[in-house]
């Protein structure tokens, strides 16, 4: 039986895009943005069974309401799914998502981002991840994001693009898990992936901007 990894809080922050990481999507695959009727599958899309999607479900509802739905024009006009083209037999069904959100309209951050399980290791993650990173103006930056350790081999892919994990305590209102989360990422990481992190600290102003804020917007 595979170990769980404790879902535990770890942050990035990429100042300047390693425009070395950016790729193309495979052949046979195509961009889209989400449509208003796939909300559902949105909301599911993230988990890799549907037991867990059901249990889950209730907190991406509220987390859709919360920080998507009073600016949902903008929300389907920027997220978006990977698809399979239309000779093949589950064309145009999402089989990847992530999109750029401006948290809190201060601070743009990686949100969402997913591969379904059976279609990781075709370089569709890191086309999906160029597709949202690309376009970005030097003003826009530096983007965050959160993510876990169970999240090693995106973790391994956001640094290819210049996310450094943040080193403080605490980011806004939560708990910053990285000496826990370390020795988690060692273990799972290939040597020489794992020895490539970037640590530091979340600018000053960043951390002061986030703390009036108790919501969790990424």
């Amino acid at each position: 039986m595979e170990e769980e990894i404790p879902d535990k809080n770890l942050f990035m922050i990429c100042t300047a895009l390693k425009e070395r990481a950016l790729s193309t999507l495979p052949v046979g695959y195509h961009l889209r943005t989400c449509r208003r009727d796939e909300l559902e599958l949105w909301k599911s899309i993230h988990f890799d069974d549907t037991a867990t999607a059901e249990e889950y479900h209730p907190y991406m509802t509220e987390y859709f309401t919360r920080v998507y739905a009073p600016q949902a024009d903008r929300f389907f006009q920027t997220c978006l799914f990977v698809c399979p083209d239309s000779d093949k037999p589950d064309a145009d069904h999402p089989i990847a998502t992530a999109f750029i959100w401006k948290a809190y309209d201060r601070f743009q951050t990686v949100h969402w981002f997913k591969v379904v399980k059976e279609y990781e290791g075709r370089g569709i993650g890191r086309a999906l991840l160029s597709a949202i990173m690309r376009d970005l103006r030097a003003d826009d930056y530096p983007v965050y994001l959160h993510t876990q350790p169970g999240s090693y081999r995106a973790i391994k892919l956001y640094s290819d693009f210049g996310f450094k994990l943040l080193s403080d305590p605490v980011i806004g209102h939560r708990q910053n898990d990285l000496a826990e989360c370390l020795p988690i990422l060692e273990r799972y990481m290939p040597s020489a992936f794992f020895n490539q992190l970037q640590i530091t600290q979340a600018p000053a102003d960043f951390l002061q901007a986030l703390a009036p804020f108790a919501d969790e917007q990424f």
